[in-house]
Formats: C-alpha cells, structure tokens, sequence
C-alpha cells in the first residue's frame, strides 16, 4: 500500500545517485530510502529538508505537499 507519492527516485536516478549513496549522504539507511521511494514511509521533516537540500530543490517539489 503505497502511503505518499513523491518524486524522490526520479531526483535520484537524475542525480546518478545510488540508493546507498544518497542514504550516506542523508544519515539513513538504504532501507529508509527504498521505503520512502516506494511510498511506504513518510520522512521526518528532518530528513525531508536533508533530501531537498541534497537535490537541491524545495521540499514541495520532492513530496508534492
């Protein structure tokens, strides 16, 4: 059941960023990011402005709030 839809992969796949890499940058584990691309886990707004500010782009623009 998917819980929110965000662009987050599309950002990561654009950036050539593994899953791996892009949870060493952010703090969190691979597990985390493939939970929130699948839209089974809903980020903290901690880690919501950690991935914005990675791709650099606005929160809103990731998750679609």
């Amino acid at each position: 059941m998917t819980l929110t839809k965000n662009r987050l992969k599309e950002y990561r796949e654009n950036a050539k960023l593994s899953q791996e890499r892009l949870a060493e940058a952010t703090g969190v584990t691979r597990q985390t990011i493939i939970s929130i691309e699948g839209g089974r886990y809903v980020p903290s707004l901690e880690l919501a402005l950690k991935l914005s500010k990675t791709f650099k782009c606005k929160v809103e623009d990731l998750f679609g709030v």
